[in-house]
């Protein structure tokens, strides 16, 4: 009898944990855009269902690859209040939007080569180093491009406040040539609100643009992980350079 009561408990038990709700944070989808014909700019959209409320979003970044910085109105940011709006719909409209900055067949017919990526699902690569070949000729005529990223604890404010910390990073670029310099491409001071409340950061690829004897420009694709409603949220930046300017 003991035995039997025990099993039943155990079915129990079982039953209960099979049948909760996976509660999980929503990760983002990363789709880049491509390059303005001169390399100077890059754009890069995200888009996903946010945890908690099922409202569909669909966000849009616009960067000067020079100045490292959005062109406005960049960043595009589009929620639909309404979880039963279709993730098309907020694309659509997160598309449209940014039509008046650049258009996409210009940033299409300039996408550039996806040099190196890893997805944030992958747990056997470096999160924060990552060595490409900048473009698919072999053997290479390019100096391998290489970066670092460092995160470190700062000070949380805003809606963050009641965290002990939230993390920035540093971005480095290494040129490990003989006499080769190390140039710092990003330094936090502190973290904007848009990121949220951020536990941490990975390299996740290198997106890179050639069309003409050099690298023209090139993009460094951020992974960002913040504190979402039912679990960590994942969400996209870039950190941009002209490895030689045209």
């Amino acid at each position: 009898m003991t035995y039997i009561r025990a099993a039943i408990s155990a079915f129990f038990v079982t039953a209960a944990v099979v049948s909760s709700p996976v509660r999980a944070g929503d990760a983002s989808t990363l789709n880049v855009l491509g390059f303005s014909a001169d390399g100077g700019r890059f754009a890069f959209e995200e888009y996903g269902v946010q945890d908690g409320s099922g409202f569909p979003f669909a966000n849009r970044f616009y960067i000067d690859t020079t100045a490292d910085s959005f062109i406005g109105p960049s960043p595009v940011r589009v929620r639909i209040d309404d979880e039963t709006a279709s993730l098309a719909q907020a694309r659509q409209q997160a598309a449209t939007s940014g039509q008046a900055i650049i258009s996409d067949a210009e940033l299409s017919a300039n996408h550039g080569h996806l040099a190196g990526f890893n997805a944030i699902t992958e747990i056997s690569a470096d999160p924060f180093r990552i060595v490409v070949n900048p473009r698919p000729v072999f053997p290479p005529i390019d100096p391998p491009l290489e970066f670092r990223l460092e995160q470190y604890p700062l000070q949380a404010s805003g809606p963050c406040e009641g965290f002990a910390t939230v993390m920035g990073f540093r971005l480095l670029s290494v040129d490990a040539q003989p006499g080769g310099m190390t140039q710092l491409l990003h330094e936090d001071a502190s973290v904007p609100a848009s990121r949220g409340c951020t536990t941490g950061y990975r390299i996740a690829g290198v997106q890179t643009f050639a069309p003409g004897s050099g690298i023209s420009a090139a993009a460094v694709l951020i992974s960002v992980q913040s504190y979402g409603f039912e679990g960590p949220d994942h969400r996209w930046m870039a950190v941009t350079l002209r490895p030689t300017q045209p």
